[in-house]
C-alpha cells in the first residue's frame, strides 16, 4: 500500500491483514483508509449488471438526438451532419475504451475524478470533479426546460406546475434506494430503445416507398438540395463551417456516457460490469445514432422550411422523423415521439443526479468539499448532495420569462464545454496509465482489461477534444456575428477548470506525479487479494442482449 510521509509515496507491508481490503491509493493512506471505510458503510452495492448497462445507455441517448437534429441537418446538410456525428461517435468511443480500461485496474466511486488524483496530480482530480458538480448541477435545470419544450407540444399551459412536477419527481427517485433508480433508469432506457428502432425502421420504410401513395425518396434530397450547408460562408468554406458548426449538437448528444461508472461502491462486480458498459457503448452509438443520423438526411431536405418552423419550434413537431412522418400520413407518430423523448429528458435529468451527487459525495470524502454532503440515509443515498442539486434544478423556472428553448440553448453550451474537459481529462488518465507501465516495466497484457489500439486512440481524443473545446463557440469570430452570451457560454468552463487546479495546487502544494509513483502494480495486487465473482460470457442467442443489457 502506499502512505504519504514528509510528501514521498512508502509502500507497506503487502501481508497486514489490516490492509487486505484497503484500496490502492496514492498520497495519503490514512485519509483513503477512511475514505473506503465510510464509502462501504455508507454506501449500497446495489446496482447489477443490467442497471449498470442501461444507466450507459441512458447516458448515450438523450433529447439532444432527438432535438438537436433538425438544426443539424439544417446547418451541415445531410452528409455534413453524418460526418460530424461519426467523428464524435469516434472520439467518444476512444473515450469510453479509456475509461473502461483504468476502472478496470481502479473501480472507485468517482471513477475519473479519482483517477486523475492517482495517475495525474491531486489538483486535476480536485479541478474536475467540481467541474463535473458544475456540469451535472446544470444539467438537470436543462433537462427540465427541454421536458418544458416538449410538453407545450401539446399544451402551454401550467407551465410552472409541469416544472415543479419534474423536480419533485426527479428528487423522489434520486433520494430513495439507489436499486430503485437502477429500475427506473432500466425502464426509461428500454423506452428509448424502442423509439429509435421504431423511427429507424418507420424512416426506412417511408424512404423506400412502403407506405401506399407516397414515393421513393432515396439520396434524392443528398442530390438537391446537396449533401453540405454552406454556413456563414460560401464554397467549400462554408460547407466545412456546416460540418464544423454541428460538433457542439453532437457533443452534447452523447454527453452522459462518461458518467457509468461513477457509482463504482454500488456496482456489484464493478471491474467486470463497468468496462463491458463502456465497450458496448460503440455497438449502441453505431446503432443509434448513426444510423439515425443518416435516415434523418434521408427523409427531410436540409432546407425544408418545417425544420425552422416557429410553431413547432423546440418541439417533436420540428424533429425530420416527424416531419417526414406527418406527410407519410403516419399521425400518431409525433405524439408518440414527443412523448417517448420526454421520457428520455427526465432519464437524463435522473442521471445527472446521479453524477452530481456521487461526485460531490467523492469530493467530500476527500475533503475537497464540506462534511456535511458525507451525509447519507439509511438506504446510502448522499441525501444532503440530492437536496443541493434540486434546489439547484430551480433555475428551470428561468424558463418562464426567457422562452424554454432559449434557456435549454444557453444550459446546452455551458454543458457541453464541460463535457469535453471531462472526454479529455479521461483520455489523459489513460495516457499516464500507459506511460507509466512502460516506465515501471510492467506488461499491457497484465491489466485486467485492455486492447492493442487504445493508446494511440486516446491520444486521437484528446487532441479532438482539445480542438472542439477551442471551436465551440468560433462562430462569434466571424464577421458581423460577435454575440457576448454565446462567447461566455462557450468558454466560460476553461477559466472555472484552470482556476481551480491551480488554486488547489498553490494551497495543498500538489506536484505532478512521477511516473514511477502510479500504483499500478499495488492496483494489480489488490485485484488478486479481492478478486470478484467470475461472469460467465454470454453465448448464443443470447449475444442479442447487447441491445439492452
Amino acid at each position: 500500500m502506499f502512505n504519504k510521509t514528509d510528501g514521498t509515496i512508502v509502500v507497506t507491508d503487502q501481508n497486514n491483514a489490516d490492509l487486505e481490503n484497503t484500496p490502492v491509493i496514492p498520497h495519503d493512506a490514512s485519509v483513503r483508509r477512511i475514505v473506503e471505510e465510510r464509502e462501504d458503510k455508507d454506501l449500497a452495492r446495489a446496482l447489477k449488471q443490467r442497471h449498470i448497462q442501461m444507466i450507459a445507455l441512458a447516458g448515450a441517448i438523450g433529447t439532444g438526438l432527438f432535438l438537436s437534429l433538425g438544426g443539424a441537418l439544417q446547418t451541415g446538410g445531410p452528409l455534413g451532419a453524418l460526418l460530424a456525428y461519426m467523428l464524435v461517435g469516434l472520439v467518444v468511443c476512444s473515450v469510453q475504451f479509456a475509461l473502461g480500461e483504468v476502472s478496470a485496474l481502479f473501480p472507485v466511486t468517482g471513477s475519473f475524478v479519482r483517477h486523475a488524483e492517482f495517475l495525474v496530480d491531486p489538483a486535476l482530480g480536485f479541478a474536475v470533479g467540481w467541474n463535473v458538480v458544475y456540469g451535472s448541477y446544470l444539467s438537470v435545470p436543462s433537462e427540465i426546460s427541454a421536458a418544458l419544450v416538449l410538453i407545450q407540444y401539446w399544451t402551454d399551459k401550467y407551465a410552472a406546475l409541469w416544472i415543479t412536477l419534474f423536480i419533485l419527481v426527479s428528487f423522489c427517485v434520486s433520494i430513495v434506494f439507489v436499486g430503485v433508480y437502477g429500475e427506473v433508469e432500466f425502464f426509461f432506457a428500454m423506452l428509448k430503445i424502442l423509439l429509435v428502432v421504431g423511427i429507424v425502421i418507420m424512416g426506412l420504410v417511408i424512404d423506400l416507398g412502403g407506405v401506399p401513395g407516397q414515393p421513393r425518396i432515396g439520396f434524392a434530397y443528398w442530390k438537391n438540395p446537396g449533401p453540405f450547408v454552406e454556413y456563414i460562408t460560401t464554397g467549400s468554406w462554408g460547407k466545412f463551417l456546416g460540418f464544423w458548426a454541428v460538433m457542439n449538437n453532437a457533443v452534447y448528444s452523447f454527453a452522459g456516457v462518461e458518467s457509468v461508472s461513477v457509482a463504482a461502491a454500488e456496482t456489484q462486480n464493478p471491474r467486470q460490469n463497468i468496462p463491458k458498459a463502456c465497450k458496448r457503448v460503440f455497438a449502441r452509438v453505431t446503432l443509434f445514432y448513426i444510423l439515425a443520423v443518416l435516415i434523418v438526411g434521408m427523409l427531410v431536405p436540409s432546407d425544408d422550411s418545417d425544420l425552422g418552423n416557429p410553431d413547432t419550434e423546440g418541439t417533436a413537431g420540428q424533429s425530420p422523423f416527424v416531419i417526414a412522418a406527418t406527410r407519410a400520413g403516419i399521425r400518431a407518430i409525433p405524439s408518440i415521439v414527443n412523448a417517448v423523448v420526454l421520457t428520455s429528458a427526465f432519464s437524463a435529468s435522473n442521471q445527472a443526479m446521479l453524477a452530481g451527487t456521487r461526485i460531490l459525495y467523492g469530493l467530500a470524502l476527500k475533503k475537497q468539499a464540506p462534511k456535511i454532503f458525507l451525509r447519507t440515509t439509511k438506504y446510502g443515498i448522499p441525501y444532503v448532495c440530492v437536496i443541493l442539486q434540486t434546489a439547484v434544478a430551480t433555475l428551470a423556472y428561468m424558463s418562464l420569462s426567457s422562452g424554454a428553448l432559449t434557456v435549454f440553448y444557453w444550459f446546452l453550451d455551458l454543458t457541453a464545454a464541460g463535457v469535453l474537459v471531462t472526454w479529455g481529462v479521461i483520455a489523459l488518465n489513460h495516457i499516464r496509465l500507459h506511460q507509466a507501465l512502460a516506465r515501471q516495466g510492467i506488461a499491457r497484457e497484465e491489466l485486467p482489461w485492455h486492447h492493442w489500439w487504445t493508446p494511440y486512440s486516446s491520444w486521437f481524443a484528446l487532441i479532438s477534444c482539445t480542438l472542439f473545446l477551442l471551436t465551440g463557440g468560433f462562430t462569434v469570430f466571424t464577421h458581423g456575428n460577435w454575440d457576448t452570451a454565446t462567447f461566455i457560454s462557450s468558454y466560460l468552463d476553461i477559466p472555472i477548470v484552470i482556476t481551480a487546479y491551480l488554486g488547489w495546487k498553490l494551497y495543498k502544494r500538489t506536484h505532478i506525479l512521477a511516473l514511477s509513483e502510479i500504483p499500478i502494480r499495488d492496483a494489480l495486487d489488490e485485484i488478486e487479494r479481492t478478486p470478484e465473482e467470475k461472469i460467465p460470457p454470454t453465448k448464443g442467442w443470447r449475444r442479442i442482449n447487447i441491445l439492452w443489457g
